[in-house]
């Protein structure tokens, strides 16, 4: 990097040390000097309609790739634009890099009526951040990065948001040639991996939950399940993880009434990279009557609402692979109790659901496994969560504790343009979708080829069945919808409405093959679902 560089070609630089090749973003006034990094730099830029999209579009690419998301956005509207997917991220633990811009160091804080300017726009974002950082000086941003890649790699990988004054994007900037800072992360102790290994030989029915900690790790976790005798079960985040096909999986099935009866029966339960909150279970507090191991990165995780047994703060997958050589092995889980547990929970599928369960057969048919599925805070979804059959990690990616609306389509986008080789589909409500509509131009402009499916039953149905049932007169749960295949063609999109289940599926594998995205529109009163 020369002495004529400047700031904003700094930051893109030290990025590309740690393999950034992807940008998310618009570009805007403040941002100009960012963008000339970019633009020198040749990296891919991902233009998007409304930087809630460039947020989500980060995550999509995250959870499918496993390298983190980097947007790029402007000071202000730019950023809390972005604020949703960011606390989204937050929430679900996906590691999404943001570079800012801020107002010029002369002015923060001062109230001038700058251009986009808030009183504290760090402050403002930090809530949804593992940290937010004002780089003054570009001799800083080694550091910054290298700091934000320790969250990612060796902690709870939380969002990162770096914020730029202005005067800094623009001053020369000579750092050399940039080098990648490494850490490593937290490793079990010798004693506590000796103490959870006697608690696991001694035990006659524990049970696995293995939750988006444990991604990276899919080979290790079946390797001791099967060693230490174990049924497993998956949170919504760790969906995939656990072949749902093994006789031992009991799916990602923790909010279902046979999952708990067993998991509260369970003389040990061994939690491996999970919260254990509400979203993974829908109870206030998983129960459970016997012993527990945890194992997380996360300090604050590792004894929060469940003081563990033993408690092991470390990478699911090296504690795994130390600690499975450590225990005796057993004969194999109950697996005929593991097969009664799923037949059971498929059993009570609400008429509803049982549409849903149609399409979602309809979608497995069509989709290969290691194919991405993205979903949407929205019904279908809903019942996918435990009904949808998936054999490996990163191929489910649903937006599980902050609950946004408008996740499906852009974090389909970030997925396929992370893995092109492999086929994504999205799922989105009427509502939902509608939320982020915009970046259909961004699939279009891209030439993706990606089927979204559109579940329409015109209706804000969730909370309409709640209002119902607290008997709440309704309001505001029937919006005018709009023709979803004329605006998407409006778009330049491929659009179709299938007449039945075969054809639901064939028009998801034409999508796969299509020269760009194709909105497939499945109404809910539709004759062949019934």
């Amino acid at each position: 990097m020369g002495a004529n560089q400047i700031g904003g070609h700094a930051a893109i630089s030290i990025l590309e040390t740690y393999g950034v090749d992807t940008v998310f973003g618009i570009p805007g006034v403040h941002t100009l000097d960012l963008y000339r990094g970019i633009a020198d730099r040749k990296m891919r830029h991902i233009g998007v309609r409304h930087e809630q999209g460039a947020g989500f579009m980060a995550d999509g690419y995250a959870r499918a790739s496993g390298k983190p998301g980097v947007c790029c956005l402007i000071t202000g509207p730019g950023l809390l634009n972005a604020a949703t997917p960011i606390g989204q991220a937050y929430s679900d633990s996906v590691p999404v890099l943001v570079l800012c811009s801020v107002n010029a160091s002369k002015d923060l804080g001062k109230g001038r009526g700058r251009l986009h300017e808030i009183s504290d726009q760090r402050a403002a974002i930090a809530p949804v951040t593992a940290f937010a950082r004002t780089i003054y000086q570009a001799g800083d941003l080694p550091q910054a990065v290298a700091d934000a890649y320790k969250v990612f790699e060796t902690g709870r990988p939380r969002p990162v948001v770096l914020e730029m004054p202005l005067d800094m994007l623009s001053a020369p900037a000579d750092l050399g040639r940039p080098q990648r800072l490494k850490a490593e992360p937290p490793k079990a102790k010798a004693e506590d991996l000796t103490a959870a290994a006697k608690l696991i030989d001694a035990a006659r029915t524990p049970l696995v939950i293995a939750g988006g900690g444990t991604v990276d790790c899919a080979t290790a976790l079946r390797a001791f399940v099967e060693k230490s005798g174990a049924l497993c079960v998956t949170t919504t985040a760790g969906k995939g993880v656990f072949p749902d096909s093994h006789p031992a999986s009991l799916g990602a099935t923790l909010s279902l009434p046979a999952t708990q009866d067993y998991l509260a029966k369970a003389d040990l339960v061994i939690a491996i990279g999970t919260e254990m909150s509400e979203t993974d279970s829908w109870n206030d507090f998983v129960t459970f009557n016997g012993k527990l191991i945890r194992i997380d990165l996360d300090a604050y995780t590792l004894t929060r609402d469940y003081e563990p047994t033993v408690g092991l703060l470390a990478e699911a997958g090296a504690t795994l692979q130390a600690l499975t050589p450590m225990i005796a092995g057993k004969a194999p889980a109950d697996l005929d109790k593991a097969a009664a547990i799923r037949t059971k929970n498929r059993s009570n599928l609400t008429p509803l659901q049982q549409k849903h369960a149609k399409v979602l057969d309809a979608i497995r048919a069509a989709l290969p496994a290691n194919g991405v599925i993205s979903t949407d805070m929205t019904q279908i979804a809903y019942t996918a969560n435990t009904y949808f059959p998936c054999e490996e990690p990163r191929t489910w990616l649903h937006p599980v504790g902050f609950g946004t609306l408008g996740y499906a389509m852009p974090a389909a986008i970030g997925a396929k343009i992370a893995c092109p080789d492999r086929d994504v589909v999205a799922v989105a409500g009427d509502a939902g979708f509608l939320f982020t509509v915009q970046d259909l131009g961004t699939a279009v402009e891209q030439n993706l080829a990606l089927p979204i499916i559109v579940w329409n039953n015109d209706l804000l149905a969730q909370i309409q069945m709640d209002m119902v049932r607290l008997d709440i007169g309704e309001i505001g749960v029937r919006p005018r919808n709009p023709n979803y295949l004329a605006l998407a063609e409006a778009f330049g999109c491929r659009a179709v409405r299938p007449d039945s289940l075969a054809g639901l599926t064939r028009a998801i594998e034409e999508a796969f093959r299509a020269d760009g995205p194709t909105l497939i529109e499945v109404q809910e009163n539709a004759a062949y679902l019934s």
